[in-house]
């Protein structure tokens, strides 16, 4: 009698008691359903709510995005970092790219990257990641706006 050839790749059908896949352990309208990166999303829509009220205007054509990784070279501790970047040990917490044309030559607004694993690295816990992604924002938009950091949190 022939084996039956298993499937390679992907899920399979079944579980090993021959009951089908398993629902959600949690409903999608909770927050435990959700994953890490959209928890760090949120936290980044949080943190730039108060920045963007107060800074409207001036944040028009100014675009924040997360990334997982930064795709730039880290750089030997003590050594400077590139232009527009925010980096701890060598590390790049964040990045601010400038205006500019993309390669079929069309205009880019500015650009924040945040970048989630290295700020997820340093945090102890969500209060503290949450902080830090707050503190990262206002050091890049008063980076963007040329003022000081105290100014964007309504210090100056």
């Amino acid at each position: 009698m022939p084996r039956r050839a298993r499937r390679r790749g992907g899920r399979r059908g079944r579980d090993r008691h021959g009951r089908g896949l398993r629902g959600p352990l949690y409903p999608s309208t909770l927050p435990a359903a959700s994953t890490r990166a959209e928890r760090f999303d949120a936290l980044v829509l949080d943190a730039l709510e108060p920045i963007e009220a107060r800074w409207r205007t001036e944040l028009t054509k100014l675009d924040v995005a997360v990334d997982d990784v930064p795709e730039i070279e880290t750089q030997p501790p003590g050594a400077p970092p590139p232009d527009g970047v925010l980096a701890d040990s060598g590390v790049p917490l964040a990045r601010l790219v400038p205006a500019g044309m993309d390669r079929r030559g069309n205009p880019t607004s500015a650009r924040i990257v945040l970048y989630r694993r290295p700020l997820e690295a340093r945090a102890k816990d969500s209060v503290e990641l949450a902080d830090l992604v707050h503190d990262v924002l206002v050091e890049q938009v008063a980076n963007y706006l040329g003022v000081d950091p105290d100014a964007i949190e309504g210090g100056a």
